[in-house]
């Protein structure tokens, strides 16, 4: 059993920090350019003949938005690519495409089991990813699991709650359940899990402590199953970072699937010409061969970021991700200052600065001054020395100030400083503001 000493979950903030080594190239524009002429394609098909009531469900999915969820998207390019592959299946082609054995139909055929094997092999890459990463993290969090009987039932119960799941969808199948119906309870099984995990990871009270110290789980396991899935939690950085190319490639394939289960039902009224194959030809081919690099990009991704990490670094991580917080050094016998312009009366100007403390503390001296125009200069927070400190005030003059932090009383000792400064303009009122607007326009 691995030790959680020490470690807290994965924080946004690393994340962040992780994701930003490793951008994602952006998709090629034939994406958006090839899905406009696919939707524009499906828009000729209905317009002579109204939808069915399972083409409209199509059709009201298409106008949406897709899923916020990045493993929500990977089961509806998976649910998209069966119903496509299903049409594509010569038992299903149109009657009069069946039957037919002209030259012309001979080719088609030729190119739809082309279109066949690009989206039998971009499922094939599709569910190998969605095993191996789910396979990952089973096998990391039994890694922080105690490694004798009670970790050997908490296998058990994974594999019995697993064969369930299975039996429950071989069940639909037999009850003739479609594939939407049977990628629907998929992805209910999933959320299942999750919030299976998130009941188990804020449990209080006798059943925290059972889990904790009988089954042997340990706190931080806990604390990480129950927060990294929130809605503004680690996983909402990865779907702000990677999340629109894979959304545009769930809108690609849903329009694929819309136009083929459109024009094979009114292919007799509306047989496809050469732009519109020669279109959807090149439609799948830019989609496999997209979504197949998102695919293994995202799991070169997976594969490297860890569960936990030190508290230490997370902290660190919190710390660094405000970039107005600036770090300095200021030498022995020196000081150091920041100068600010002010345009209006009653701005604030705002501090916030602390130094970094060694095996001795440390202070700084600290002041803020105004200098007229004339070279003047007047105190406007007087000098006093500080290990940290917070203020601000409302300036009644415009121009020029200094904030100074003094360290020349130190004949030996650096400072090591980490500051904010803000200029605020004042806020005015709604009614100053259309005062302001009427002597602009006089």
């Amino acid at each position: 059993m691995a030790s959680t000493g020490g470690l807290v979950p994965i924080t946004r903030a690393f994340l962040a920090s992780y994701y930003e080594k490793y951008p994602f190239d952006p998709l090629t524009d034939d994406v958006s350019r090839l899905s406009s002429q696919i939707r524009s394609f499906i828009q000729d098909l209905i317009q002579g003949f109204p939808p069915t009531q399972g083409e409209s469900l199509l059709i009201q999915e298409a106008d949406s938005e897709p899923p916020h969820k990045m493993d929500e998207n990977m089961w509806k390019n998976r649910e998209h690519i069966e119903e496509i592959l299903f049409l594509l299946e010569r038992p299903h082609w149109p009657s009069v495409l069946q039957q037919s054995s002209t030259a012309e139909v001979a080719e088609f055929a030729t190119t739809l089991g082309q279109l066949k094997d690009k989206f039998q092999a971009t499922l094939r890459i599709l569910e190998s990813f969605q095993s191996r990463n789910s396979e990952r993290v089973f096998n990391t969090v039994m890694t922080y699991m105690p490694q004798d009987f009670r970790g050997t039932l908490i296998r058990q119960q994974k594999e019995r709650s697993e064969r369930n799941k299975q039996a429950e969808v071989d069940a639909l199948i037999s009850s003739g359940g479609s594939i939407r119906d049977r990628y629907s309870l998929l992805w209910k099984q999933q959320m299942d899990r999750r919030r299976q995990l998130v009941q188990l990871g804020s449990a209080t009270g006798v059943y925290k402590t059972l889990v904790k110290y009988l089954v042997g789980v340990p706190q931080v396991l806990l604390d990480f199953i129950r927060q990294i899935n929130d809605d503004d939690g680690p996983m909402e950085e990865q779907r702000q970072r990677y999340g629109p190319p894979l959304y545009s490639l769930t809108r690609m394939v849903l329009f694929i699937h819309l136009f083929l289960s459109l024009a094979w039902q009114r292919f007799e009224a509306f047989k496809l010409n050469r732009l519109q194959i020669s279109v959807l030809e090149e439609a799948v081919d830019v989609y496999t061969t997209e979504l197949q690099r998102f695919i293994n990009f995202i799991s070169e991704i997976f594969a490297n970021s860890p569960f936990f990490i030190s508290a230490e670094d997370a902290s660190m991580l919190e710390m660094g991700k405000n970039d107005e917080y600036k770090e300095i050094t200021v030498p022995a016998g020196k000081s150091y200052e920041v100068s600010l312009t002010v345009e209006s009366i009653n701005s604030y100007i705002a501090w916030d600065f602390s130094l970094v403390q060694g095996k001795m503390n440390m202070d700084i001296g600290f002041s803020v001054e105004y200098t007229y125009n004339g070279g003047e200069k007047t105190l406007i927070l007087p000098y006093r020395r500080y290990e940290s400190d917070q203020g601000n005030f409302s300036t009644c003059m415009a121009g020029n100030y200094k904030l100074i932090w003094d360290n020349s009383y130190s004949a030996f000792f650096k400072k090591a400083l980490r500051y904010k400064v803000d200029c605020i303009p004042p806020v005015l009122e709604e009614s100053e503001k259309g005062s302001e607007r009427n002597e602009v326009e006089e």
